[in-house]
């Protein structure tokens, strides 16, 4: 320990230069505790590429109780990872372990984003930015509001909008690549989690979608990602709450889409705001199991707005962004005595990161000159007595000119002129399996969900029940078909409005599918299959139940056959106006808007059904064609009409009997043919196909891009106020 103090002074004693990362020495002041026990790699990277001598042996010294690492690079990048200075848990005398370092180095060369305004690409976010990131250490890329933190953070991931243009290099252990599947995560700003599940489960269905092999390996896996994120306390735990189970918090439930990257294992973690929204414990957690994880050897990247000072002591790097330009980059102390030479030195009692914000967000000029009138005795509000803009050249022109940036140049030069070993693609998931999975997921999310498909049964059993008293005693006289064919009408359009309520079940299913679709675990065509399969069951039921209380309450024919042709009709019936409730959410991916464009289009299309007026007299240009030859409607109450009349009769007086289809002819317009109904059923069935087809679609080339301009813009009035 006095070895790491005496460190420590030199730190503060020296100039910028002893930021080079060649020299660099981590601070005692800033740690994390470990509890006593064995020592245990949460993690193992046993499958990730390693640099040529590179191994770490690690002793421990009698008596001590920090580990000292004894290491042999060939090459220098990665010579000074932090393995030393944190504290490790009593070991057995003269003990010894070794372990590799993993992970993969990660370096960035004249980047430029532009992204593409109404005319050309000319808002470049991201401006000449330079930096590197080493396996065991958490690099982080801090900033104010709109400085290109995410962008330069989606850039190094490979993951930037078909809106953006990357200029520049990037390399993965010293080669210009894009990293393969599997090599890495991606953890968004806002995730979407399941919350009808368990945290367990919640895994264990991410590691069958992502990870292939055996059951037993996986569940281990998982085992060790929730140990990885300190979840184990809440193993067991509703994600998102239930009627008799309090959900997780912020912080757990963040931990939880971390956890969800940790089941690839992955080389290299990229993290968009970790702490959003997160209070001060929280977030000292969540950075404490961060740098837990980065000790196994993982490399950990990730913006963050501003943060206290104990979580700051945990950076091994930081790279300072303002409006795209960067400021810093270099050890997290180096960034203190950097500010000190611009002539910005931080305040004994101010965080470090709250002292950068100040001196590079312009934001602050407004704010200064509101509040000058509340000023106190001490003068000024900070240490930065300039303005924001002269601040931010001073601080660039000294940064160009330190020997930060000359370090920063030579550690890209010798990460970038020996190429490592290459990254590997892990393999996949059969698309078989994946449909399974996401199936059975599906169907235990809608069992555990009663807002999904069991409210619905009961409002539909209520509806079914409320139809068939209003025209129950019709009898089969001639006088009761006009009212017969009414209730007929009144049960398939209120039933298909009543279909709506699932719009907030299916918004939820198409943010989960466009978070998995981004880090290719799933697809659009699986996706849908599984959706597909899993409501099947609970829409038989729906169909079934509603049928047979509307067919007996109303008293149409007592044939098994008819009976069952009902029931199939009135289930295609659903099927279709699912797809139609998929779509829409598809396109609008807001509840207010899908519930009102649903209602829209039922009602025209139950204008254009033919009940209110037959379809031969509706006008020709726009409700014939094409509005009643595209409402599902049509077909459904035409098929379970001629269902019910053809080959019946009716006698006027003693001697005469008209057919069914000549009792029906001033109410609704059906076939004589036998087969008809079978055709509409058909017709029925290809429109249910059609939909799925135009959803797919929308999925596969809309949803994830809405979504993503979506979370920009929210991301845009959020991180004005972060906190």
């Amino acid at each position: 320990m006095e070895e790491i103090q005496s460190q420590l002074d030199h730190y503060r004693s020296s100039s910028s230069s002893a930021s080079s990362p060649a020299s660099r020495v981590p601070s005692s002041n800033f740690f994390y505790l470990r509890k006593p026990g064995s020592l245990r790699q949460p993690i193992s990277f046993e499958d990730s590429p390693d640099w040529e001598d590179t191994d770490i042996e690690v002793k421990v010294d009698e008596g001590g109780d920090s580990i000292n690492a004894a290491t042999t690079p060939a090459s220098p990048s990665l010579s000074k990872i932090n393995s030393g200075s944190l504290p490790s848990p009593p070991l057995p005398e003269g003990a010894v372990i070794t372990r590799k370092i993993a992970g993969a180095s990660i370096a960035w060369k004249d980047l430029t984003v532009s992204i593409k305004g109404k005319r050309r690409y000319s808002d470049k976010v991201v401006k000449s930015s330079n930096g590197y990131a080493l396996p065991g250490t958490m690099t982080v890329i801090m900033g104010p509001a709109k400085s290109g933190k995410s962008t330069l953070l989606r850039a190094l991931a490979g993951r930037l909008p078909n809106s953006a243009r990357m200029y520049g290099e990037v390399f993965v252990n010293g080669t210009k690549m894009r990293m393969p599947y599997g090599s890495y995560g991606f953890v968004d700003r806002e995730t979407t989690l399941i919350g009808t599940l368990t945290v367990r489960e919640f895994l264990y269905y991410s590691a069958l979608l992502q990870l292939p092999g055996f059951l037993c390996q996986k569940r281990s896996v998982v085992e060790d990602a929730i140990d990885s994120m300190s979840l184990g306390d809440y193993a067991n735990k509703l994600i998102g709450g239930h009627c008799y189970m309090k959900g997780l918090r912020r912080g757990e439930r963040r931990r939880v889409s971390i956890a969800r990257e940790l089941v690839m294992r992955p080389h290299i973690l990229f993290i968009d705001e970790p702490l959003y929204r997160l209070d001060s414990v929280s977030a000292l957690l969540m950075m404490v199991t961060l740098k837990k994880l980065a000790s196994t050897g993982c490399t950990l990247i990730f913006t963050i707005y501003q943060s206290s000072t104990e979580v700051f002591g945990l950076f091994d790097r930081i790279c300072l962004l303002s409006d795209g330009n960067t400021l810093f980059f270099g050890e997290t102390l180096a960034c203190l005595q950097h500010f000190s030479n611009a002539g910005f030195p931080c305040p004994i009692m101010q965080s470090p990161s709250d002292h950068f914000l100040r001196a590079i967000n312009t934001e602050f000029d407004r704010i200064i000159a509101m509040c000058k009138s509340w000023q106190d005795d001490h003068g000024d509000m900070s240490a930065v007595n300039m303005d924001t803009a002269v601040a931010i050249r001073t601080l660039e022109a000294t940064y160009r000119s330190s020997t930060d940036a000359a370090a920063l140049e030579t550690m890209i030069v010798k990460l970038t002129e020996k190429e490592g070993p290459s990254l590997k693609s892990k393999g996949r998931v059969g698309n078989i399996m994946r449909v399974a999975v996401l199936t059975w997921r599906s169907l235990l999310i809608m069992s555990r969900e009663w807002k999904y498909y069991w409210l619905r049964l009961i409002l539909y059993m209520l509806l079914a029940l409320c139809i068939g008293t209003v025209f129950s005693g019709l009898g089969h006289s001639l006088s009761s078909v006009v009212t017969r064919v009414a209730a007929v009408f009144v049960f398939v359009s209120f039933t298909s409005l009543l279909s709506i309520a699932g719009v907030p079940a299916q918004m939820k299913e198409i943010k989960m599918y466009a978070c998995e679709e981004s880090n290719q675990h799933s697809g659009a065509f699986l996706f849908l299959l599984g959706q597909l399969f899993a409501s099947i069951p609970f829409l038989f039921l729906i169909s079934i139940s509603s049928s047979l209380v509307f067919y007996f309450l109303v008293g149409l024919r007592d044939v098994f056959s008819l009976l069952m042709y009902f029931v199939l009709n009135f289930f295609t019936c659903l099927l279709v106006n699912e797809g139609l409730v998929l779509a829409v959410t598809s396109i609008w991916q807001d509840i207010f808007w899908s519930i009102l464009t649903l209602v829209s289009i039922h009602v025209i299309m139950i204008l254009s059904a033919g009940f209110l007026r037959i379809r031969s007299a509706l006008p020709g240009p726009v409700w014939m064609y094409p509005i009643s030859y595209l409402a599902f409607h049509t077909y459904s109450i035409q098929g379970l009409l001629e269902n019910e009349y053809i080959e019946t009769s009716f006698a006027v007086g003693q001697v005469r009997t008209i057919s069914g289809n000549q009792a029906l002819q001033n109410v609704y317009d059906i076939s004589t043919d036998n087969n008809s109904k079978w055709k509409n059923l058909l017709v029925l069935f290809l429109m249910a196909v059609a939909y799925r087809v135009v959803v797919f679609v929308l999925l596969k080339f809309c949803v994830r891009k809405n979504i993503f301009v979506r979370k920009l813009f929210l991301c845009k009035q959020n991180t004005r106020n972060p906190r």
